[in-house]
């Protein structure tokens, strides 16, 4: 056995371990655009954070799913199940409103995260339930499960500066300036997410809204 086939086996046992294990699944959808070109672009933010928590845990990106990449892992008695749609970020309901049914998971076990240009960079707001405040993304995720009562993790990304489209802006990458904070931003994201899993939306609440320093 070569190095490939082994590491492909030890991830195939730990996404079966995350499938058979007990426990509560909770769905973490980041949302974001598929696409090379779209990688490092503001509105994948929430495509960033969910990456950085696979990273954490130890699990990659490999299976497509009903119109999403998911990947399942273990954590503290839960089974997360990570999720980044791939049907464009105005369509992102479609891929995770099908996925919660399929794995069963009620509204209040959902965590979206996602970009929003009315917080400043580095701001980070949790909050249990409200419109899609302008994000398509939300939009269509609350049109397709029909209610806004779950749990949402916004992250800032700040107002197009002078003329600047609105689109152009948010499919551009991050300044270099906000650069230089994103990987603390997305850790303190990333461990929101995991807090939500084991203390729940109230919690996240108290412990991450705010800037990050």
């Amino acid at each position: 056995m070569d190095m490939d086939q082994f590491f492909a086996a030890i991830r195939a046992q730990r996404e079966n371990k995350a499938q058979t294990a007990g426990g509560e699944m909770f769905l973490i959808a980041g949302l974001g655009n598929p696409g090379r070109e779209y990688r490092e672009s503001r509105h994948n933010f929430g495509f960033m954070v969910v990456d950085r928590l696979a990273e954490r845990l130890g699990v990659h990106f490999e299976k497509e799913q009903l119109k999403a990449l998911v990947v399942t892992a273990p954590y503290e008695g839960r089974k997360l199940l990570l999720v980044k749609p791939i049907t464009y970020m105005n369509d992102s309901g479609k891929a995770v409103v099908p996925l919660m049914r399929y794995y069963k998971v009620p509204q209040e076990r959902l965590f979206v995260i996602h970009d929003d240009m009315d917080l400043p960079f580095g701001t980070l707001r949790v909050r249990p339930n409200g419109s899609n405040g302008g994000q398509k993304g939300m939009g269509s995720i609350i049109t397709q499960l029909g209610s806004q009562e779950f749990s949402r993790l916004r992250c800032g990304i700040g107002h197009p500066p002078g003329q600047m489209e609105v689109i152009d802006f948010v499919l551009n990458k991050f300044s270099k300036e906000d650069s230089e904070l994103l990987p603390l931003v997305l850790d303190k994201a990333a461990s929101c997410a995991l807090d939500f899993v084991t203390q729940g939306t109230t919690y996240c609440m108290n412990h991450y809204n705010g800037t990050v320093e």
